[in-house]
């Protein structure tokens, strides 16, 4: 028996609405922690830099750094804990919700531009280590790990990215 022609459309409309549910949320920040990841290795690829993996504990202690900026408003780089071993860190503050994980590590891989070959910290074109810092911890040899997290505050969201082992070594080459 053939069914009257109105009903395909609803089911297409029944469909469409219950899509989501079915294969799960899809939006700017699906698969954040693939992407971010993604984004680093990117540019290791291009310059020649081995690829980094994800480590959870990483991304545990870069909640925890990143949530207490978010509840604080303060945007500064966490110290180092007596006796555990030293990470590095990566800081990136935006508008929330705006910016996708491409672009926030895509700030720190525009450092790029300033950046020369030598020993750290005189990789700056501008003479400032501050201006490439983010994109050499990025892209040190020796960081095969990293983990990050990203958490809201009220007026501005945070991610903080932690590697090991650490970068800018002081009298080191980054790659």
């Amino acid at each position: 028996m053939d069914r009257p022609s109105t009903f395909r459309p609803l089911g297409v409309i029944a469909l469409c609405l219950a899509a989501p549910f079915l294969l799960g949320s899809i939006g700017p920040r699906t698969s954040f922690d693939d992407r971010i990841l993604a984004a680093h290795n990117r540019e290791r690829d291009a310059i020649g830099v081995e690829p980094l993996s994800w480590d959870t504990d990483l991304a545990i202690d870069a909640r925890r750094w990143a949530t207490r900026l978010a509840e604080s408003g303060r945007f500064e780089h966490s110290p180092d804990e007596p006796g555990a071993p030293i990470q590095g860190e990566n800081l990136w503050g935006g508008t929330p919700g705006y910016y996708l994980p491409e672009d926030m590590v895509g700030l720190w891989i525009a450092e790029k531009q300033h950046f020369q070959p030598g020993v750290f910290p005189n990789n700056s074109r501008t003479g400032q280590v501050a201006d490439v810092s983010h994109y050499t911890q990025l892209a040190w040899r020796t960081s095969g790990k990293v983990g990050c997290a990203l958490a809201a505050g009220e007026s501005e969201e945070v991610l903080v990215c932690r590697y090991s082992s650490a970068g800018n070594i002081v009298g080191s080459r980054p790659f």
